[in-house]
């Protein structure tokens, strides 16, 4: 690429400087690959740099990296820069990719070793002006500005597609109120730098600084003056007069650092595509390609990597041109502000396009013989995305307004709904073909919400289906699943907002208020969107070997869960507002013990008062910690450290159980009752659990506490209806039957083949005592290592809970491992594992990312290795629940029972069945439990039957 005099615009870019801020502006959200990568960092930087090149076009483009530790300014002192903190991982990940998208890009990568990135920038700059050329630096650094000059200046991004904005002399004179640029050194020596550590001058703040400035122009002038001062002030200066002097020379920016300026190397050239797509692929960055494509070719450069030009920009032939397409800005974008503050800088990272700019075309079709054309034409189709709109997000009260379907990047078609429910039965009913044909795949995102409100209106979603946020959660287990977000990271596109269409609070519409032009436009997109992540993610689960454990497995329980929610479960009112009542007067009780012990009455739900009470009146703790408000620490944890200090604390723990039973459950409960059918409809979420258990929510029935008398009370409010009973079913200590079954311990495996507790097995085999003389105390401490060595526990965690002490707590856990030494290979073989390959794996190769297992902070690098034993083994428990179920769910139809399954609860599944199938249902729900996975070490169902789930349990 040539160009004249009048286009020689070099841009020098501060790499770190960019890097560190596309890390920080996504810090709350990270983007991390589905093989855990974190590319926040790579994200931030290569997106700036593309937006730079799309908006500025520069002629002359160059990255500058700072080359080894020592430098110059550390041979004069050596604490310069000592006090930044560790550099993150994901930058330490990032630099290698960058530099091969640099690579790729033909964009020269500079360094010198032994200087900065600043000294590199400084000298180039210089030497580029001799050349004529206007040199822009783009870094959020302020030392630069003392290079600026009529021929180089700082260049700042606008926020949020504001306009950039470029500082030169001018604009550095009025910012610091000085005569010339060059003074910012002085300014900075006076000062001092705490991002740096350049100490400066003792006392000297900004406004000194400046203050300073206006008076004597300089540093040296300064001191030489001291006399003028007065008090303090002058003391302190004078007595840093040459540590003043020293931070002048560090912050300095050199102009002779030893490296030429070759204006040839850096001409902007056409990237190699291919190479940049190589890597773009690597780390999933999708859009990002696209945004780079079109950005050369804004340049003038025809993007096809072969130099030639005819001006036109290339787009893509499956885009079907919209008719009120804006043509002036094809990108939407919005340009990193290296200044900005994070939270502003988390939604300012990507160039996203909307609906606004992005090509598509979205029908309504709202006559009766265009609907049948149109499912003609969904039957033909291999894979076809739909999407509901209703007027809830809670299925049981939705009404639907409308539907979308999508077939191809940019169609979709959107079918409003009459109000009139006949009618829309009558819809439906011409859609009926395209929900029950088998063969199509039906594409959604929360595909169960969809099926439970057309089941409600009789239609059946049936055959291949593929739910996008689920094969989302099978790749990114740890990430976040909303279609929105998904768009945004995965397509760089931002879907429109529905509280634009209906907005919010107390005066929220529903989206049948607005015009069908508008509801063609949100519905269509929704189908559209979720159509293109489906086609990123199918072949994704394919790459990662997850298309059996999503075909065979989530996808047949989300109907399966789909059926429970719609099923519910009845609530016995009259028990609850007993237990209330109950519940009530055992606080009260507790209230009066607790203020007997205090010696006075206060508000036992306030935090301040209360650790006022403990700590400062009772002096139950001298180290006792405060927060950040200044009052004392009186969390659950803390409390229960403190414990064994005094009966006072047992005390107030359990008025806080109490209290939480009374609120969440018991008073919260009657109030979620359906008022239909008078049950209770609870959501199971298969994407909130990383290690794939399922999660209960709105109301949460799993957190039911079952370890107290009060809390197994709540139970009893789960009833069955007349003339029916509940069955519950649960697995016995499935997870260290999985344990052991996986790591092939012996020891263990023969202990659950012969029946023996295995905690007094264990016991026996730690204490050198025969089972039958295990004692009760031996027991439970043999459980508790038994659980905690699951968990990841060290000796600190186990003699906090058994009592033992801490070397007591460290021999037993040697001597567990002495005793079960295939578990202790097991568990040191899944950490290198993780190690080697980033994740583990449960039974049914449910995969877990740990990004984190070779952390250089051991703490991080420690809970990484801990989630390497336990995942597999609490995965694999939730892995053998949910082909339970599905096989139950299987054979009830198949046997043409009326019995219901209505909750799941980790390792326990409750069930409905009339009185005269109990003995038939209880033999199916066992046989097929404990049938669920072939396993050596017998899986163990206990089941009971009562007229509610505490009878049953």
């Amino acid at each position: 690429m040539t160009h004249d005099n009048n286009d020689k615009r070099l841009f020098l870019i501060d790499a770190y400087a960019m890097i560190f801020r596309g890390y920080y502006a996504l810090i709350r959200n990270p983007r991390v690959t589905s093989t855990g990568i974190d590319t926040s960092a790579i994200f931030g930087f290569t997106n700036s740099l593309i937006e730079l090149i799309r908006k500025q076009k520069p002629s002359h483009l160059a990255v500058v990296f700072d080359v080894g530790k020592a430098n110059v300014r550390t041979v004069d002192f050596a604490e310069y820069k000592a006090n930044r903190s560790e550099t993150p991982e994901a930058i330490k990940i990032a630099v290698p990719y960058i530099h091969r998208i640099l690579e790729a890009m033909h964009i020269p990568i500079l360094g010198v070793e032994g200087y900065e990135a600043d000294d590199v920038i400084g000298t180039i700059a210089c030497k580029a002006e001799k050349e004529n050329y206007m040199t822009y630096m783009v870094t959020p650094d302020k030392d630069f500005a003392q290079l600026v000059t009529d021929k180089i200046k700082i260049y700042k991004p606008g926020l949020k597609g504001a306009e950039f904005e470029i500082l030169g002399v001018d604009e550095v004179k009025a910012k610091y109120e000085i005569e010339d640029p060059k003074q910012v050194i002085d300014f900075l020596a006076m000062m001092g730098d705490a991002v740096d550590n350049i100490p400066g001058l003792e006392g000297v703040g900004e406004k000194t600084a400046m203050k300073f400035l206006k008076e004597y122009g300089s540093i040296e002038n300064l001191l030489a003056n001291t006399h003028q001062l007065k008090g303090k002030l002058k003391e302190k200066v004078e007595n840093s007069a040459e540590r003043g002097i020293l931070s002048k020379k560090l912050a300095t920016i050199l102009c002779d650092a030893p490296i030429e300026f070759h204006q040839e190397q850096y001409d902007l050239e056409t990237p190699d595509f291919e190479k940049v797509k190589e890597v773009f692929d690597e780390i999933e960055f999708r859009r990002l390609y696209e945004n780079l494509y079109r950005a050369f070719a804004s340049t003038g450069e025809y993007a096809n990597g072969n130099g030639s030009s005819n001006g036109e920009e290339t787009t893509d032939p499956n885009k079907i041109t919209r008719y009120d397409k804006k043509p002036e800005d094809k990108s939407g974008a919005v340009q990193l502000d290296l200044f900005a503050n994070f939270e502003e800088l988390e939604h300012a990272t990507t160039t996203k396009s909307t609906i606004e700019n992005n090509d598509h075309l979205y029908h309504y079709i709202d006559s009766p013989k265009a609907q049948r054309i149109l499912v003609e034409d969904l039957l033909a189709q291999q894979a076809v995305c739909f999407d509901t709109e209703t007027t809830s997000l809670n299925e049981m009260e939705a009404e639907l307004i409308g539907m979308s379907f999508s077939y191809k990047k940019g169609l979709a078609y959107y079918i409003p709904f009459s109000e009139n429910r006949d009618e829309v039965l009558a819809t439906l009913e011409i859609f009926r073909p395209f929900f029950e044909k088998q063969e199509i795949v039906k594409i959604a995102h929360n595909l169960k919400y969809d099926y439970k409100i057309l089941k409600k209106y009789g239609i059946e979603v049936s055959g291949a289906i593929f739910d996008t946020m689920i094969a989302h959660y099978l790749l990114n287990p740890d990430g976040r699943h909303g279609m929105d977000y998904l768009s945004e990271m995965y397509l760089n596109y931002k879907p429109v907002p529905i509280e634009t269409l209906i907005g919010k609070g107390k005066n929220q519409k529903t989206l049948r208020a607005v015009s069908v032009e508008e509801q063609t436009g949100y519905a269509g997109e929704d189908a559209d969107v979720t159509f293109q992540l489906y086609e990123l993610f199918a072949p994704q689960l394919k790459k990662e070997h997850l298309e059996d454990l999503f075909f065979k497995i989530e996808m047949p329980l989300s109907i399966v869960l789909a059926k429970m929610e719609l099923e519910g479960i009845s609530l016995d009112k009259d028990w609850l507002e007993k237990e209330s009542v109950d519940l009530e007067n055992d606080l009260k009780e507790l209230e009066t013990k607790i203020f007997e012990f205090a010696g006075e009455e206060f508000n036992m739900n306030s935090p301040r008062q209360l650790g006022e009470i403990l700590f400062d009146k009772m002096k139950l703790d001298p180290k006792a910690k405060k927060t950040k408000t200044g009052q004392y620490a009186t969390s659950e944890d803390v409390l229960q450290k403190l414990s064994s200090k005094h009966e006072v604390i047992p005390l107030i723990l359990e008025y806080r159980t109490y209290q939480k039973l009374k609120s969440t459950y018991v008073d919260a409960l009657p109030n979620q009752i359906d008022k239909n059918d008078h049950r209770v409809h609870t959501n199971f979420s298969q994407t909130t659990a990383a290690t794939g258990r399922l999660a209960s929510v709105n109301p949460n029935l799993q957190n039911i506490p079952i370890r107290t008398k009060r809390g197994q009370q709540i139970r009893g409010a789960f009833k069955a209806n007349a003339g029916n009973k509940i069955i519950s079913a649960d697995y016995s200590q499935i997870e260290l039957r999985l344990i052991a079954e996986i790591s092939n311990e012996e020891h263990m495996i023969q202990a659950f083949q012969n029946g023996e507790d295995i905690h007094a097995s264990t016991a026996s085999k730690l204490f050198h005592v025969p089972l039958n003389e295990v004692t009760k105390t031996q027991r439970s401490q043999a459980k508790t290592v038994n659980f905690g060595i699951i968990y990841g526990q060290g000796a600190f965690g186990l003699a906090d809970q058994t009592g033992l002490s801490r070397t007591e707590a460290k021999q037993m856990i040697e001597n567990y491992f002495a005793t079960y030494p295939k578990l202790k290979e097991w568990m040191a073989e899944q950490v290198k594992r993780a190690r080697e390959l980033g994740y583990v794996e449960t039974i049914l190769k449910r995969k877990r990312h740990l990004k984190d297992i070779n952390s250089a902070n051991f703490v991080v690098r420690g809970l990484a290795e801990r989630i390497a034993v336990n995942a597999p083994v609490q995965g694999s428990a939730a892995d053998v629940i949910k082909i339970a179920m599905i096989n139950i769910d299987k054979k009830l139809a198949e046997k043409n029972l009326k019995t219901k399954m209505l909750l799941q609860v980790h390792d326990e599944l409750v069930f409905e069945a009339p009185t005269e199938e109990v003995e038939i249902a209880k033999e199916l729900i066992k046989t097929e439990m404990e049938s669920a996975f072939s396993t050596k070490v017998p899986l163990l169902v206990e089941l009971g039957v009562g007229d509610n789930w505490l009878e049953a349990h």
